[in-house]
């Protein structure tokens, strides 16, 4: 599905920061896992392990997604980020990333709800 995601953290003192990120990746084990650089988004989750991601699908309307997520694991392996990032379709820059995995803490949908 195509789409707008937004992941949105906050640091210890609730100062919120969103950005633009692609599609998150949704693993058998249940988790969620996000491909981050080392930047305002990434130093937020350690501080507090609390996100929100909303998805806006490519559609008519208002179609998509709120997620509510907590950060449960980390694994900097470059071959596993690396064929993660095969599915890009933009060129990727070379810059230190981080698989970052979340559990789902609550869904809810786009509009209301």
């Amino acid at each position: 599905i195509k789409g707008l995601t937004v992941l949105s953290t906050s640091d210890e003192k609730g100062n919120v920061s969103s950005a633009i990120y692609s599609a998150p990746r949704f693993f058998a084990d249940e988790r969620i896992g996000f491909i981050m650089r080392e930047n305002l988004s990434y130093a937020n989750i350690h501080k507090n392990p609390n996100a929100c991601v909303l998805f806006m699908e490519e559609a008519k309307g208002y179609k998509g997604k709120r997620l509510y997520l907590k950060k449960v694991a980390e694994d900097d392996n470059p071959e596993l980020i690396n064929e993660h990032l095969k599915r890009c379709s933009h060129p990727v820059k070379e810059a230190k990333r981080h698989m970052v995995y979340f559990e789902l803490v609550n869904e809810r949908p786009l509009v209301g709800g």
